[in-house]
């Protein structure tokens, strides 16, 4: 073939290309001998186009064809052709034609394969995929396959999409420093060691928190950046050491500006990557209710299932575990006194529930700390319409109860009642706010006209007590602006102080987190000594930052959603592996290139570095 460079791509032939002479490059997806017709299923990124190579292609091609392996890497020219009505696959974009092939030429072959590109699929419809380990030991064929192309696909327009519109808005993309100083947020840091400065260390960044503030400093009034943050810290499906965040900062602003900034983009990138329309405006619900109501500061609202108080139920009986949870209500939750006896009335479902499927979602509420999991089942009497009674679990400990505590609670007959009690009001909504999600899975209460929800959760506390080392922490960092009303208050009432800042959640994952930013030094003065930072410790850790806002610092705030996250949830993924193209395993490392690997002798040395032991 004296010119073997495409002239169109495999995704690219319609029926209007018919008669055409084109060139295909890609890879044999797949083969099969027909009625002494060879057919070949040819793939790049953009698609899949059918090769065929009959009566009328040389001996030279037949016998090239028939030698073709998957994965062999090819150039095709040939005639675009119709096919038959009968042989239209309206699965494929390209179905209405085939190539007939006139040349063929072999890039380069290819050995046996570790795992078929091609998917296998078990009757149920869903994939067979080889264990994750050698997915990324050849991580190179493995985005070879349609899904991992789409993912990666869809990252790159969900990136190029929030460029578009942070720009529109006036944003400027700034890089901060890869190599800075090492300052405590939560994490561990990556450390660098210097060759120059022996002992001394660079540290990654967790985030480019304190850089974004200085440039608010600096005069720049709305900056992004997509931004690579690394933290030591264990993997999980969610979470690896390396990872992306759209990072956000705006002066001269207000909570409410980021947040409908934030809205503006989410909306943005779902229409121009999804063509997918998310609503105007976004729930709200503050920490404490939606821990109230759902068990968690992430709550997954694809369903219902709200978690109600049952501390009227320890008046009912002398179920002595219920008033222990009703007795200790949690008082520095503002709006109203809130109990440990929380309930959950989930419709419809006791005749599913056999003891055994209760003792189930009764290992999660212990997972989750709870003590147990009481339950009942609400059936009818068959005496009178609308008579009820309650059999199973703790149902003899409320007989003659039941219209009561079904009118409050709103259940009904074929209703599975759940409880959880325990003295403290966030262990026992965390414990039956696991079962609460549990029941989601199990169940699929997932609305489907609801496939993307987001939520902001507002006002949460600005300090958490640290009971193994006996003083007050941020939640957040140490840069949140505590809400207002509550300066006066800040050294005598810690615990009941709200920090100005917010998540945003979709489909029960943190998706995004920012506060409003201190800009007053003796504001932040405060904040360090009451999480016992004394004045040198600070000046050690943050004193540039600091010393920033002692000329003219505006107000300012801002936001970072993850954008690993972001594109796994858009995939209907369960990890972001799926959505990186080179990812760490579980262990923090990549079976690929063998990464984390020793170094030579030569290279600890100029480092200054000694290794003491090696882990066997």
């Amino acid at each position: 073939m004296e010119n073997s460079k495409r002239t169109v791509t495999c995704g690219g032939l319609t029926a209007k290309d018919v008669g055409k002479n084109v060139i295909l490059n890609g890879w044999v997806h797949r083969t099969r001998e027909l009625g002494g017709l060879t057919f070949i299923l040819l793939r790049d990124r953009y698609g899949i186009t059918q090769v065929m190579v009959g009566d009328k292609a040389s001996d030279e091609v037949k016998n090239i064809a028939r030698s073709l392996k998957p994965e062999y890497c090819v150039a095709i020219k040939g005639t675009v052709a119709a096919r038959a009505e009968k042989d239209v696959n309206k699965d494929m974009a390209t179905g209405e034609i085939e190539l007939e092939a006139e040349e063929i030429q072999i890039f380069t072959t290819s050995e046996a394969l570790p795992f078929s590109i091609d998917e296998v699929r078990q009757k149920d419809g869903t994939i067979v995929l080889p264990n994750e380990d050698l997915r990324l030991k050849y991580r190179y064929l493995d985005l070879r396959r349609a899904p991992m192309q789409h993912n990666i696909i869809l990252r790159s327009q969900v990136a190029f999409a929030t460029r578009e519109y942070l720009t529109s808005k006036g944003f400027l993309e700034i890089e901060t420093p890869t190599f800075i100083k090492s300052t405590p947020e939560g994490a561990r840091d990556y450390l660098v060691p210097s060759r120059v400065h022996p002992g001394k260390f660079y540290s990654l960044p967790q985030s480019p928190q304190l850089y974004k503030q200085l440039l608010m400093v600096s005069g720049f009034d709305k900056y992004f950046q997509i931004a690579r943050c690394y933290r030591d810290e264990d993997a999980r499906g969610d979470r690896q050491p390396e990872f992306t965040q759209i990072d956000m900062e705006l002066s001269f602003t207000n909570r409410e500006e980021v947040l409908t900034t934030t809205e503006g983009l989410m909306q943005y990138i779902f229409k121009k990557t999804m063509n997918y329309e998310l609503p105007a405006k976004f729930d709200r619900i503050s920490w404490d209710d939606a821990f109230d109501f759902y068990g968690s500061d992430k709550p997954d609202l694809r369903f219902g299932l709200k978690m109600q108080d049952a501390a009227f139920m320890a008046d009912l009986s002398d179920f002595n575990a219920f008033k222990a949870g009703a007795a200790n209500a949690d008082h520095s939750i503002e709006r109203h006194k809130r109990s440990g006896l929380k309930a959950l009335v989930v419709k419809g479902v006791a005749e599913q529930y056999s003891r055994k499927k209760v003792e189930e979602l009764e290992a999660v509420a212990k997972i989750n700390h709870a003590k147990g999991l009481a339950w009942m089942k609400v059936v009818s009497t068959g005496s009178t319409t609308g008579d009820v009674k309650f059999e199973g679990g703790i149902s003899k400990f409320f007989a003659g109860k039941e219209s009561e505590i079904c009118s409050k609670l709103g259940a009904e007959k074929g209703d599975l009642l759940l409880f959880v009690s325990d003295e403290k009001w966030q262990t026992a909504c965390v414990a039956l706010g696991a079962v609460r999600k549990q029941l989601g899975k199990d169940l699929n209460l997932y609305d489907p006209k609801d496939e993307f929800h987001f939520a902001w959760i507002i006002d949460f506390p600005y300090f958490a007590w640290n009971e193994d080392e006996n003083h007050w922490e941020t939640e957040h960092h140490m840069f949140t602006l505590p809400q207002e009303k509550y300066w006066p208050t800040l050294e005598s009432d810690p615990g009941a102080v709200k920090g100005d800042l917010y998540d945003l959640v979709l489909n029960g994952y943190e998706l995004a987190s920012g506060s409003m930013r201190i800009n007053d030094p003796a504001l932040q003065q405060r904040i360090f000594k009451i999480v016992g930072y004394s004045n040198e410790r600070a000046q050690k850790a943050f004193g540039f930052l600091v010393q920033a806002f002692k000329f003219g610092a505006p107000p300012h705030g801002g936001i970072a959603p993850g954008l690993d996250r972001l594109v796994m949830l858009m995939c209907h993924e369960d990890s972001i592996h799926e959505v990186i193209a080179f990812p760490k395993n579980n262990l923090a490392a990549s079976p690929m290139d063998e990464c984390p690997s020793e170094v030579d002798d030569q290279q600890l040395k100029d480092l200054h570095i000694v290794c003491t032991e090696k882990e066997e």
